[in-house]
Protein backbone atom coordinates (compact mmCIF):
# COMPACT_ATOMS: atom_id res chain seq x y z
CA UNK A 1 0.00 0.00 0.00
CA UNK A 2 1.32 3.44 -0.95
CA UNK A 3 0.48 6.99 0.02
CA UNK A 4 -0.08 9.75 -2.51
CA UNK A 5 -0.58 13.46 -1.98
CA UNK A 6 -3.49 14.92 -3.95
CA UNK A 7 -4.26 18.63 -4.31
CA UNK A 8 -7.84 19.72 -4.90
CA UNK A 9 -8.93 23.34 -4.65
CA UNK A 10 -5.57 24.30 -3.15
CA UNK A 11 -5.80 21.74 -0.36
CA UNK A 12 -3.52 18.73 -0.07
CA UNK A 13 -4.87 15.33 0.89
CA UNK A 14 -2.80 12.26 1.68
CA UNK A 15 -4.57 9.18 0.33
CA UNK A 16 -3.68 5.49 0.52
CA UNK A 17 -3.61 3.61 -2.76
CA UNK A 18 -2.32 0.43 -4.32
CA UNK A 19 1.30 0.31 -5.36
CA UNK A 20 1.72 1.81 -8.81
CA UNK A 21 -1.60 3.72 -8.71
CA UNK A 22 -0.11 6.99 -7.51
CA UNK A 23 0.13 8.68 -10.92
CA UNK A 24 -3.37 7.53 -11.84
CA UNK A 25 -4.86 8.95 -8.64
CA UNK A 26 -2.98 12.21 -9.17
CA UNK A 27 -4.46 12.37 -12.67
CA UNK A 28 -7.96 11.78 -11.28
CA UNK A 29 -7.40 14.45 -8.64
CA UNK A 30 -6.23 16.87 -11.33
CA UNK A 31 -9.46 16.22 -13.26
CA UNK A 32 -11.53 16.83 -10.13
CA UNK A 33 -9.50 19.95 -9.32
CA UNK A 34 -10.17 21.25 -12.84
CA UNK A 35 -13.90 20.70 -12.37
CA UNK A 36 -13.82 22.36 -8.94
CA UNK A 37 -11.88 25.35 -10.30
CA UNK A 38 -14.43 25.71 -13.10
CA UNK A 39 -17.19 25.74 -10.50
CA UNK A 40 -15.31 28.31 -8.40
CA UNK A 41 -14.94 30.49 -11.50
CA UNK A 42 -18.68 30.21 -12.19
CA UNK A 43 -20.09 30.35 -8.67
CA UNK A 44 -17.46 31.92 -6.46
CA UNK A 45 -16.89 30.65 -2.94
CA UNK A 46 -19.75 28.28 -2.09
CA UNK A 47 -18.00 26.03 0.42
CA UNK A 48 -15.70 23.06 0.07
CA UNK A 49 -18.31 20.35 0.60
CA UNK A 50 -20.71 21.88 -1.91
CA UNK A 51 -17.95 22.24 -4.50
CA UNK A 52 -16.98 18.58 -4.12
CA UNK A 53 -20.61 17.46 -4.36
CA UNK A 54 -21.11 19.53 -7.50
CA UNK A 55 -17.87 18.16 -9.02
CA UNK A 56 -19.04 14.61 -8.20
CA UNK A 57 -22.35 15.34 -9.94
CA UNK A 58 -20.48 16.54 -13.03
CA UNK A 59 -18.48 13.30 -13.09
CA UNK A 60 -21.67 11.26 -12.59
CA UNK A 61 -23.29 13.18 -15.46
CA UNK A 62 -20.35 12.36 -17.72
CA UNK A 63 -20.63 8.71 -16.71
CA UNK A 64 -24.37 8.65 -17.43
CA UNK A 65 -23.74 10.26 -20.81
CA UNK A 66 -21.07 7.66 -21.61
CA UNK A 67 -23.50 4.90 -20.65
CA UNK A 68 -26.12 6.38 -22.94
CA UNK A 69 -28.48 7.05 -20.04
CA UNK A 70 -28.69 10.78 -20.67
CA UNK A 71 -31.20 12.22 -23.10
CA UNK A 72 -33.69 9.40 -23.40
CA UNK A 73 -31.69 6.20 -23.57
CA UNK A 74 -28.87 4.55 -25.42
CA UNK A 75 -28.28 5.45 -29.06
CA UNK A 76 -28.36 2.78 -31.76
CA UNK A 77 -24.77 1.60 -32.31
CA UNK A 78 -23.04 -1.04 -34.36
CA UNK A 79 -21.19 -3.89 -32.63
CA UNK A 80 -17.76 -2.26 -32.50
CA UNK A 81 -19.13 1.07 -31.24
CA UNK A 82 -21.14 -0.77 -28.61
CA UNK A 83 -18.09 -2.73 -27.43
CA UNK A 84 -16.02 0.43 -27.32
CA UNK A 85 -18.65 2.30 -25.32
CA UNK A 86 -19.10 -0.63 -22.94
CA UNK A 87 -15.36 -0.69 -22.35
CA UNK A 88 -15.34 3.07 -21.75
CA UNK A 89 -18.34 2.77 -19.42
CA UNK A 90 -16.53 0.05 -17.44
CA UNK A 91 -13.47 2.30 -17.19
CA UNK A 92 -15.65 5.20 -16.04
CA UNK A 93 -17.38 2.99 -13.48
CA UNK A 94 -13.99 2.01 -12.07
CA UNK A 95 -13.03 5.69 -12.03
CA UNK A 96 -16.30 6.58 -10.34
CA UNK A 97 -15.61 3.97 -7.65
CA UNK A 98 -12.12 5.34 -7.07
CA UNK A 99 -13.47 8.90 -6.95
CA UNK A 100 -16.10 7.83 -4.43
CA UNK A 101 -13.34 6.35 -2.28
CA UNK A 102 -11.27 9.53 -2.61
CA UNK A 103 -14.34 11.65 -1.78
CA UNK A 104 -14.99 9.52 1.33
CA UNK A 105 -11.39 9.91 2.42
CA UNK A 106 -11.57 13.66 1.81
CA UNK A 107 -14.74 13.82 3.88
CA UNK A 108 -13.03 11.90 6.70
CA UNK A 109 -10.06 14.28 6.58
CA UNK A 110 -12.38 17.29 6.59
CA UNK A 111 -14.14 15.95 9.71
CA UNK A 112 -10.77 15.43 11.43
CA UNK A 113 -9.65 18.93 10.47
CA UNK A 114 -12.89 20.42 11.79
CA UNK A 115 -12.40 18.57 15.09
CA UNK A 116 -8.82 19.86 15.34
CA UNK A 117 -9.97 23.40 14.51
CA UNK A 118 -12.68 23.20 17.18
CA UNK A 119 -10.09 22.09 19.76
CA UNK A 120 -7.80 24.95 18.76
CA UNK A 121 -10.64 27.45 19.13
CA UNK A 122 -11.46 26.06 22.57
CA UNK A 123 -7.80 26.15 23.68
Amino acid sequence: MSQVSLTINGRSYSVACGDGEEAYLQSLAADIDQKVQGLVDQLGAVGEARLLVMAALLVADELAEARGEKGGGAPALDGEESKSLKKKAAELEAEEKRLAEVAQQLDNYAEKLEAIAAKLVDA
